[in-house]
C-alpha cells in the first residue's frame, strides 16, 4: 500500500474536490463531504469517463459521470444510476500533521 499526499486540509473545503494522480493514466478524486473525507477511482465503471470531471452533490454524496450521466456514491463508490451497474473503487483517507493523505493499493 502506498499513501500519497492530497493537499493541506485548509486547500479542501466543505462542498470541493482534489484530483491526486496516482501514475500518468490513473486518479483519484478526494472530496469534503460536510467534513467527511472520501476518495474514489477517476473512472467512470461503464465507459472509463472522469468522474472528476464531473458534478458532484456535496449534501447527497453523489458524483455524475459526465458522458453518460451515470451517478456514484462517493462513500462506497455503488453505481446508482444505469447506464453504469459495477461500482468504482474507493480508497481511506486521513489527515495526518495537517495533510489530507489517501492510502491506495500500491
Amino acid at each position: 500500500m502506498a499513501e500519497l499526499e492530497v493537499c493541506p486540509l485548509d486547500e479542501l473545503a466543505p462542498g470541493e474536490m482534489k484530483v491526486v494522480r496516482v501514475s500518468p493514466t490513473a486518479a483519484i478524486g478526494v472530496y469534503n463531504l460536510a467534513g467527511e473525507l472520501c476518495a474514489l477511482e477517476d473512472r467512470c465503471s461503464h465507459d472509463d469517463g472522469s468522474l472528476c470531471e464531473g458534478e458532484f452533490d456535496p449534501e447527497e454524496g453523489v458524483v455524475v459521470c459526465p458522458r453518460h450521466g451515470a451517478t456514484f456514491d462517493i462513500r462506497t463508490g455503488d453505481a446508482l444510476t444505469l447506464p453504469a451497474f459495477l461500482p468504482v473503487a474507493t480508497y481511506p483517507v486521513s489527515v495526518v500533521d495537517g495533510i489530507v493523505r489517501v492510502v491506495v493499493p500500491g
